[in-house]
């Protein structure tokens, strides 16, 4: 299998092939568009902003997974750029939370919930302290530990090996891939992993339908911008730590294939994806647009996609995301927080928010890919 590094030093596209020869191509970035540049921006942004993310109805009091997914992914990119100083300051935002504002730490009773547990698992694959493994593992392991007051639904997902969280929303497929995986990283332990894999088959058999793309849920036939973000991310993430002998592999890999390849279809000339994917009527929107783009830039790197066929569709769509950043580092087009709802207008009347997580944690995924 072929390896591609892509920095973001004008692209530098290096490609190790069977025979060992290196073949490299040297592509210039659009003025201002410069991965490297505007992740740092980003993330300095994140930094500066206190927790915004909490309070919400359902979840009193407790950070939610947007700012989690930001977090973490903040971690990466300032490792993958070696910028110490932006990774200290992510550090101590731990630090201050689990000593300070440990109200605002979520429990692990939910699937939303439990995606916060990549936080700590990346610190501690950053920092190698027992203290962050420790304060992690939690949001892993109760993921598939039954809890007491479950009810029989819950019992029968567990005893065929499934998470008693499972609901088949879509989103819920990088909100488990991604924390699973994480543990398997950090531990090593298979299990994880494993786990992990079986649960995306359960949710690719139940929830891709024939043009590559996903239904919210099985009760909700659209094709919902984010949520096939959350489930393009969700493959990735899992794709990214599953060893090549998993039995699930395979299958994983054809349902990601077959999901990139039609996107492609349903991108616009300007280079986004829309609210409803397939709904040419509907508006452009930030969070799936840079999720598609992570998902893509990584299999072509990782030799899942041909860059040929790939390579400039990500590269259309991370100019045409860049643009809709302001001078403050917020991304707008950024679809508010959404439910399931089996309604065509719910989702095109949904709010276009500006500096909202559920965007900037992707656009920082995306330049993470880039630069790696």
């Amino acid at each position: 299998m072929k390896s591609i590094s892509i920095r973001s030093t004008g692209l530098l596209l290096v490609c190790l092939c069977a025979n060992h020869s290196i073949i490299s191509q040297q592509v210039k970035w659009s003025t201002g568009t410069d991965p490297e540049l505007t992740g740092r921006k980003l993330v300095q942004h994140f930094i500066e902003t206190p927790h915004t993310n909490f309070g919400n109805p359902g979840l009193p009091g407790s950070l939610t997974y947007p700012e989690s997914c930001t977090w973490f992914g903040a971690l990466r990119f300032c490792a993958a750029t070696g910028d110490t100083v932006a990774q200290l300051a992510l550090e101590k935002r731990w630090l201050k939370l689990v000593n300070e504002e440990s109200k605002l730490i979520p429990r692990p009773d939910h699937v939303d919930n439990n995606v916060f547990g990549t936080v700590p698992f990346e610190l501690f694959l950053l920092y190698r302290k027992q203290e962050y493994l420790q304060a992690a593992l939690p949001f892993s392991d109760k993921q598939w530990a039954l809890p007491s007051n479950a009810g029989p639904k819950g019992r029968a997902l567990q005893a065929q090996g499934f998470s008693w969280q499972t609901r088949f929303w879509i989103d819920d497929m990088f909100m488990i891939s991604a924390v699973q995986a994480a543990a398997f990283r950090a531990t090593k332990d298979t299990q994880y992993i494993d786990r992990a894999a079986k649960q995306m088959v359960l949710y690719l058999d139940s929830l891709q339908r024939p043009n590559g793309l996903f239904y919210h849920a099985p009760d909700v036939p659209f094709f919902w911008g984010r949520g096939n973000g959350w489930m393009a991310a969700g493959m990735t993430e899992l794709l990214r730590s599953l060893p090549e002998q998993n039995a699930d592999r395979k299958r994983i890999l054809k349902a990601y294939r077959t999901m990139m390849k039609n996107l492609k279809k349903y991108q616009s000339a300007e280079g986004m994806w829309n609210q409803l994917v397939d709904d040419p009527q509907s508006w452009a929107e930030s969070s799936c647009t840079a999720m598609f783009t992570y998902a893509m830039v990584t299999g072509v790197k990782k030799g899942w996609l041909t860059k040929k066929q790939y390579l400039p569709v990500a590269r259309k769509a991370w100019e045409a995301l860049v643009k809709r950043i302001d001078d403050n580092g917020d991304v707008r087009d950024v679809c508010e927080g959404t439910n399931k709802k089996n309604d065509r207008q719910f989702y095109l009347n949904r709010k276009r928010l500006t500096g909202d997580l559920h965007g900037q944690a992707p656009l920082i995924w995306s330049a993470w890919a880039w630069i790696e």
